[in-house]
């Protein structure tokens, strides 16, 4: 890929690449966009089979980022950091510090987090070498839980606006991935009492968590989650899933779940589902809650305040479902330009100079 003319056609700023001869880390950051804040956006660890690949992946994450931030009525910007390798393998105090120390050679451009393949812990050795760390211990901790709280308002605002009612007990559910947030999801919706959930993972423990916990919930095969007939189908596991093979075999007419860039091609697979009869709630709307979690970690961290927040994603899809039926576009077009919008305000806004 030519990045430079990626990085043109979608408005990036930077890409760092890093790497520590001590430790052997290696990996990338992405800033796409600081036009509201600092970029913020999680450090996933992941065996990538190309450097290719490692940046295409930080570069959709970051972009991705700015959207969730703007979309969200936070004062961010979108980042993402990329570390290449296997976690099993490479995690130590000395390599999640000596990526504190790169994060801190950004003078604050960019925040980092926990994200896939990575923790609250490994979040608290970056933290020795950099202020610019959120999700730790003691603070907001964990997002997780809640990034999956959000999602389960955001279902619920989805089956308001297909079916006329949110209530979780009337429906169906196919949830792709119970490692972290589809676990906590999953959980939601038996408190909720749904009337039947399906769920699918690759990860054996994970599988034998949920067997053991929530027996209920019916395991299947992760080549049969995508055509179960179900009201709802959640997509919690990594990107993409959402593709030409894919979709054709959805019988859900809700599509909504906490994986981040779920769509393979933006564009071309959201009018796709559009077009299908299917509601698709914007990952990056309905995924937002662990980043307005951390957010108010920057200031000072009260859950209450944050969960009131991200209860907001209710409303806010709302809103969205409204702009994509007024202007006659997919769900995911609208999310962009309900993000847009208040990226463009707030520039115009901070055009003439106040001394603080």
């Amino acid at each position: 890929m030519n990045k430079f003319d990626y990085m043109e056609k979608h408005g990036y700023e930077q890409i760092i690449y890093f790497y520590d001869k001590t430790t052997g880390l290696k990996g990338v950051t992405c800033i796409h966009n600081t036009t509201l804040g600092p970029a913020l956006g999680g450090t996933r660890i992941w065996n990538y089979e190309c450097e290719e690949d490692a940046v295409l992946d930080a570069l959709r994450l970051a972009r991705g980022m700015t959207y969730k931030a703007a979309a969200a009525g936070l004062n961010l910007g979108g980042g993402k950091t990329v570390l290449i390798g296997d976690a099993n393998q490479v995690k130590s105090e000395a390599y999640f510090r000596a990526l504190g120390r790169y994060v801190q050679s950004l003078n604050g451009r960019y925040i980092t987090a926990e994200d896939v393949n990575t923790s609250t812990k490994d979040m608290d050795y970056v933290h020795m070498e950099t202020d610019y760390v959120v999700g730790l211990e003691g603070k907001s901790g964990n997002p997780s839980p809640l990034t999956a709280l959000g999602v389960f308002h955001g279902i619920r605002a989805s089956l308001q606006e297909q079916f006329g009612n949110d209530d979780i007990s009337q429906y169906t559910f196919a949830v792709q991935g119970a490692g972290q947030t589809g676990y906590y999801l999953i959980k939601y919706l038996v408190e909720a009492k749904a009337k039947k959930i399906y769920f699918t993972e690759i990860n054996q423990n994970h599988i034998s968590r949920m067997k053991k916990e929530l027996p209920q919930v019916e395991y299947v095969k992760p080549e049969e989650i995508f055509a179960l007939d179900v009201d709802v189908f959640s997509p919690c596991a990594l990107g993409a899933q959402l593709n030409d093979v894919t979709i054709p075999l959805i019988k859900a007419k809700v599509i909504a779940g906490s994986a981040n860039n779920v769509l393979d091609d933006d564009e071309k697979h959201g009018v796709m589902i559009k077009d299908r009869g299917i509601l698709y709630a914007p990952d990056f709307v309905i995924n937002a809650g662990g980043l307005i979690n951390v957010y108010h970690e920057l200031s000072t961290y009260i859950k209450e305040k944050a969960v009131r927040d991200i209860e907001k994603i209710y409303d806010r899809l709302l809103d969205i479902y409204k702009i994509a039926k007024t202007e006659d576009i997919s769900t995911h077009s609208a999310a962009k330009v309900f993000a847009k919008n208040r990226i463009d305000t707030i520039n115009r806004l901070q055009a003439n100079y106040i001394k603080r």
